[in-house]
């Protein structure tokens, strides 16, 4: 029998954040619960924070499936990179890890994946047809590619290198807000690395997610693209939505 509900954890570069989600409607039915990504990422200290979260998220539900999104790729339940967090998650059994830890079976995915997911099965790539390409603007780029809702995973097309450049250290979020940039000159950033995706991918639609997306009206109007480039509609909740249907869909 289909869960019809699961937990979901979305863990980042500054916070980890959870909550029970109706997997019919996409919806949180507890409070989002979030805490401060432990400093310096490593492995012990995340899986301790996230079962302090689980604790508060999980209470009064009962058993529920439970999925965890991080960011790195993801191989056969193994982080194989490590993006703004501890290079000690490299080449770790993490989704052993984060099992022992929590005490319960859980599935472990990338986060952008999982934010691709989400818009898939509940948001602003659901029923759309051909290429469909997801990118969080956030601590970095996350990135999904979806084809036909059918998801590419751990594309992490934010690392992609533009001008001899790391470009999500050029175009995330965290680099407005480092470089102080205003809306236009971040904007002619995105710019860039937009084009590029859209050379190497001819998709048929841009999905910009993450926090940022919320002020979506001052700079996606800038981008001069063929592509048609929207918001997401689960913005910093896609994470969550997406490892809590994954979860449900693929119970560990």
């Amino acid at each position: 029998m289909t869960a019809t509900t699961a937990i979901g954890i979305d863990i980042g570069g500054t916070g980890i954040k959870g909550a029970v989600v109706d997997l019919a409607t996409g919806e949180l039915l507890t409070d989002r619960v979030k805490l401060p990504t432990p400093k310096g990422g490593r492995p012990q200290d995340i899986v301790e924070t996230t079962r302090t979260l689980l604790s508060t998220v999980s209470k009064g539900v009962g058993d529920l499936p439970v999925g965890v999104c991080f960011p790195a790729v993801v191989k056969s339940g193994h982080t194989m990179s490590a993006a703004n967090v501890s290079s000690k998650w490299i080449g770790l059994a993490a989704e052993a890890l984060f099992e022992k830890g929590l005490g319960l079976p859980i599935h472990f995915v990338n986060d952008a994946d999982a934010a691709g997911y989400a818009e898939a099965q509940f948001g602003a790539a659901k029923g759309v047809a051909g290429v469909v390409l997801l990118t969080t603007l956030g601590t970095g780029i996350g990135s999904a590619l979806l084809n036909d809702g059918v998801l590419v995973p751990n594309t992490e097309l934010g690392h992609l290198q533009i001008d001899g450049h790391d470009y999500e250290t050029r175009a995330a979020y965290s680099a407005k807000e480092r470089d102080d940039l205003s809306w236009e000159t971040w904007a002619a950033r995105l710019q860039k690395y937009y084009s590029t995706l859209e050379r190497l991918f001819s998709p048929d639609l841009f999905i910009v997610g993450g926090g940022v997306s919320k002020h979506h009206g001052n700079f996606l109007p800038l981008l001069k693209l063929k592509t048609r480039i929207i918001p997401a509609v689960h913005r910093n909740n896609a994470g969550i939505l997406g490892a809590a249907a994954l979860a449900a869909r693929f119970p560990g």
